[in-house]
């Protein structure tokens, strides 16, 4: 947009744009559910023994919020990129 020609910005940027993407998802996931919806990564979600049921009816179990923090953490990881 600036006109910045870096391929450190470009990566940086790619990076940060990731680790967003990840965070709205995570955020959008209780408005999503209840309108009976899932869209979190399965291969996460069945590492864990959580369903598509268990998001919708909006359960909170331990195994819940490990799926969320192992997604959380993979955009963690994009922002330490970018560092």
């Amino acid at each position: 947009i600036l006109g910045v020609r870096d391929i450190h910005a470009d990566h940086a940027a790619s990076h940060i744009g990731k680790a967003q993407g990840i965070v709205t998802c995570l955020r959008a996931t209780p408005y999503h559910s209840t309108r009976q919806k899932v869209f979190l990564p399965m291969d996460v979600c069945m590492l864990h023994g959580v369903s598509q049921e268990d998001f919708i009816r909006g359960k909170q179990e331990k195994n819940v919020r490990d799926v969320i923090y192992n997604i959380a953490s993979q955009a963690h990881i994009h922002l330490e990129h970018v560092r």
